[in-house]
């Protein structure tokens, strides 16, 4: 009897004590899963079963039948080695998770050996903690990246820009030709420029993607700004032997809205065209749309393949198309562009055709002009 008693005082304990343990991994945001020394799985919570992308139930299941990630290389993970191999607490944040509908997740995992349980009723087994880090590796990915790049893209112009200034007092030095030293002056000059360039769209990326990027809503004199921006870029166009023409509908006349990143999205259009356009024309036009305007510039340039117009918009993206290399440029601007099309609640859309152009549109929206304080 007392035997008896006491078996029953046992068990009602490990039952209410798996209970109290139930109830707190539910509480956990993180995926908890506990195993025996068998890789069967003890315990598990809600969060678990999301990960695994599972909604029956996974107890007594072996480990191995229910998770199956796989490494960076695309090779299998063997669950059992891996866990067993936890004499001490390890963690993982490389292994990733295939879903049904075809859809991959980076998974951290954390292994810690433990004793499912107090005294000696409980059994050695592993604790098992599993959290998605998808959006994480994606923003490590996109930081390493940025930093390869800026880096790269750094390093060529200032390699340039010195090089240049070091002919420049070689040359005063040896022979005092001042029509080289101004031709290598000339170059470096150009490399700070586009170093210049590239700076501004780093801060101005930085501050886009930081939300810090504020408009201010103003009544813009539309025939104004286009003739402005003529003036400006006309004579560049005229350099290269390009017509730069405007077309402004009569019934344009103002736009509320910011005229600082309205101006900036046609300046990118506008140098984007001068660039990689070598005979012809570029032409900015604007006429009513909906509660707004659209904005178009159209050149008669190298034109843009069907593959690189699915990333034209990507953050550093640049054409491997030769006559695009020939030309200096960040792979910032038309993703800076994106981001101010977004604050000024318009839509971009591009069509072109290799060899033979591209028009770069935006469609801009009237917006609310701020009341007087009273």
């Amino acid at each position: 009897m007392l035997i008896g008693k006491l078996s029953k005082k046992l068990y009602s304990s490990a039952n209410l004590e798996h209970s109290r343990l139930t109830s707190l991994i539910n509480c956990m945001a993180d995926g908890v899963i506990a195993v025996d020394r068998n890789i069967n799985v003890v315990i598990y919570n809600g969060a678990g079963l999301s990960i695994l992308d599972r909604n029956d139930p996974i107890e007594n299941k072996s480990l191995t039948d229910v998770f199956h990630p796989f490494d960076k290389e695309d090779k299998a993970i063997n669950v059992a080695e891996l866990v067993k191999s936890a004499t001490v607490p390890i963690t993982n944040r490389d292994l990733r998770l295939k879903y049904n509908d075809g859809s991959i997740i980076n998974v951290y995992i954390s292994i810690a050996p433990v004793r499912l349980g107090f005294g000696e009723i409980g059994q050695r087994g592993y604790v098992i903690l599993l959290r998605d880090i998808t959006n994480e590796k994606s923003l490590e990915e996109e930081r390493d990246e940025f930093i390869s790049v800026a880096s790269h893209e750094l390093r060529t112009p200032i390699a340039i820009a010195e090089g240049n200034i070091s002919n420049a007092q070689f040359i005063v030095k040896k022979s005092g030709d001042l029509e080289q030293v101004k031709k290598a002056l000339d170059e470096a000059h150009n490399q700070v420029l586009f170093l210049a360039d590239l700076v501004n769209d780093l801060s101005t990326l930085a501050r886009a993607e930081r939300g810090k990027l504020t408009i201010g809503i103003e009544a813009i004199d539309v025939p104004r700004l286009i003739g402005e921006l003529v003036g400006d870029y006309e004579p560049q166009a005229k350099s290269k032997g390009l017509k730069f023409k405007s077309e402004v509908d009569r019934a344009v006349s103002t736009l509320n809205s910011s005229e600082l990143y309205v101006r900036e999205v046609l300046q990118n259009f506008i140098t984007n065209a001068l660039k990689y356009t070598e005979k012809g024309s570029i032409t900015i036009a604007v006429k009513p749309h909906g509660n707004g305007l659209r904005f178009a510039v159209e050149d008669t340039g190298i034109g843009i393949s069907r593959s690189d117009q699915q990333r034209v918009f990507d953050k550093f993206f640049r054409s491997e198309d030769y006559r695009t290399r020939k030309t200096n440029g960040t792979g910032l601007g038309l993703y800076v562009t994106a981001k101010l099309a977004s604050l000024l609640q318009g839509k971009i859309t591009m069509s072109s055709k290799l060899n033979s152009g591209s028009t770069f549109s935006i469609t801009i929206p009237n917006l609310s002009l701020p009341t007087a304080d009273h």
